[in-house]
This record gives C-alpha cells, structure tokens and sequence, in this order.
C-alpha cells in the first residue's frame, strides 16, 4: 500500500484520546519546508480554518503544516496548538517582528461519541501531535486505524468504525504520490463482498448500487432485511436521527514540482478517489475536503505544452487512484470500540 511518508520530507503525527468520555483525536502532517500547497472542499458541510488563503489567487504560496482533527468545529482549535509549535520552530510567512505560520485545518464530527460531548481536541493536543511529526524520522511508518483524528471517526450512518488509512504510489519518472485519509463518512465502500457469512455482518445486495448496502435507522442491511445482529443499533440510531454528520478528510502529497494553482487542480481532481471508494460522498451533510502538497524536490516534464499536460494529467489521476485506496486502508484499518455512547463494530474484515 505505501503511506505518505513515502514523499521525502513529509512527516504524521497523531494525538489521541479514548477512555473517560474521550473518543478523538488529532493528526498532523508536517511538510519540508518551502512545500507549496492548495486546497479544494467539495462537501456541503465543511468545518475548515485558513482554507481560503490557499487559493492561487491569493498571496500566500507555502504551507507550514495541515492538521486534520476530530472535535467538529470546535476541534479546529487544535490549530493553534500546531501553529504554536510551527513558531517555535521559526516557520512561517515572514513578517517584520517574525513569522506567521501558515497551518490549514479540517475537521470531522466526532462529538460525544466517547460519552462527553465536551471531550474534544485542544490547542495542545494539536501542539503535542506537530511534535511527534517532528520527531519522527524520514519514511517513518503512519499508525493506521484508530489514531488520530480517526479515533472518533464512523462510517455507515454511524454503524461502524472508520479511522486513518494511507497509501502512495511512485511513478515512472520518479515522482511520489501519496495520501493520508480521514474516514468519516456517510457511506460504505464499494466494491465489498456481495455475500458474508460472518455473524453480526452487513448483508449487501449486489443488485443494490454496485453492492453497496444503506444500513437503516432500525439496523436493517440492504433491501430491508434484518442483520443477523446489530453493533448495538441505538448507536447508530441516535446519530442517524440527528441528520447524518459525516466527512472524508484527505491530504495528499507528492515531491513534484507544482504551483498553488497546480496543486489546487490536483486537490480537486482528487476526490474523484473519494468518490470511487464510497457510496455516497459528497453530500449536503459531508464536509469532504482534499488538500494537495507539493514539495517540489522532482521536476515533471515540461518541454512543451504536451509534455506539461501528459505530467499533469498522470499526476492528477494517480492522485484520485491514491486517495481511493488511502480511503479503502482507514476502514480496513478500524478496529471496534466500545463506549458509553454505543458500540461500533469493525466493517473492515468484510474487505479482504
């Protein structure tokens, strides 16, 4: 599969909590310096900072590092906490007196799924899991599954475990392409098994959207009939009667030579990945959001407008390949839980 840090120079950190009301977490993701990056949010309902200064339109070009996190919109105040560090660290957008570092973050709806709703991510957990990326070495192994901002992560209506998943894919010419995910979605994923044997498994229909089943408010799989026994349905079934509150949270990274405005492209042409890996995505109620990093340590070939476009068109379309399988690892990765709020089962033993 690979991992993101397959990409020279970038580094995961991850902070959690879990026990105590706790159920969340933090991840980070900490380029070289000089790394140029975008963004592109594609969900209706995104809880973001500091999204809109990387557009290419903008002054801004280098990204310091992007935090990825649980808490909802409160959780994006863990953002501060990286920042801290990132100045501390003498990294930033030069200013006269010193540096403003440029720290992007998403996050995903976690809230009370521990058994608090008060437990959420604080600036010094985002502080704590930028040092950890610090302090881990160059290609360094990314902890998949329940770490990080995938602690509290859910997939299915609630019903089972999502969490971090990464992957990378190296190209002919050299160029790295990675990408780290956050499952937190609505959906499953596609392209499952059509039938399971397993006690306590999801029946999926294979005439039923390509075999991707809608797990329902009364723990029924696809086409109305009942499981065989349900991770705890009121789990599920208090989420799902608040609205669904999903999202997918994606950074991919490459050591190719990009502009902001390339790497806004590639981010967009990346959730294509999310939407090849799960059913639905994208919704009203997703807040899915790719950011694209660009360390530039490899020049593509641009000899002339052909050959700039070929580079481009294969590195973008390698990015979505990437994404879907970095989404595909975060729920085979997830492990069950139990809180005081439910009980989450594993879907990921139903992939392999």
């Amino acid at each position: 599969m690979g991992s993101l840090t397959d990409v020279p120079g970038i580094r995961v950190g991850h902070v959690q909590k879990a026990g105590d009301g706790w159920l969340t977490g933090v991840t980070v993701v900490l380029p070289p310096r000089g790394t140029v990056g975008s963004v592109e949010v594609q969900g209706g309902g995104p809880a973001t900072h500091e999204t809109d200064a990387l557009d290419p339109t903008t002054l801004v070009q280098q990204v310091d590092a992007v935090v990825l996190t649980g808490g909802s919109a409160y959780g994006l105040a863990s953002a501060a906490g990286a920042q801290r560090w990132c100045e501390e660290d003498g990294r930033g957008f030069a200013v006269p007196g010193g540096v403003v570092p440029i720290v992007p973050a998403a996050a995903i709806f976690d809230l009370g799924r521990g058994g608090d709703f008060s437990a959420r991510p604080t600036p010094d957990m985002g502080y704590a899991a930028t040092a950890a990326a610090a302090a881990r070495p160059e290609g360094h192994v990314v902890e998949r599954g329940n770490v990080g901002a995938g602690t509290g992560a859910l997939i299915g209506r609630g019903q089972f475990k999502g969490g971090v998943g990464t992957a990378s894919v190296t190209l002919e010419n050299g160029v790295v392409v990675g990408a780290l995910a956050i499952v937190n979605a609505l959906g499953l994923p596609f392209g499952t098994t059509t039938q399971l044997a397993e006690p306590g498994s999801v029946r999926l229909s294979g005439g039923h959207d390509g075999g991707v089943p809608w797990p329902s408010l009364r723990g029924e799989g696809a086409g109305g009939e009942e499981r065989a026994s349900t991770p705890r349905a009121s789990a599920g079934e208090a989420e799902a009667s608040q609205g669904p509150l999903n999202t997918t949270l994606i950074v991919v990274a490459t050591n190719a030579v990009l502009d902001v405005a390339e790497c806004k492209r590639t981010a967009a042409a990346s959730h294509a990945g999310i939407a090849r890996a799960l059913n639905p995505s994208h919704t009203l109620a997703d807040g899915d959001t790719v950011f694209c990093l660009a360390t530039g340590a490899s020049a593509l070939d641009r000899s002339d407008q052909a050959a700039r476009q070929l580079s481009l068109v294969t590195l973008q379309s390698t990015a979505a390949d990437v994404v879907r399988l970095a989404v595909l690892d975060g729920v085979a990765r997830a492990e069950p839980v139990r809180t005081p709020a439910g009980d989450y089962g594993a879907y990921g033993g139903q992939m392999r």
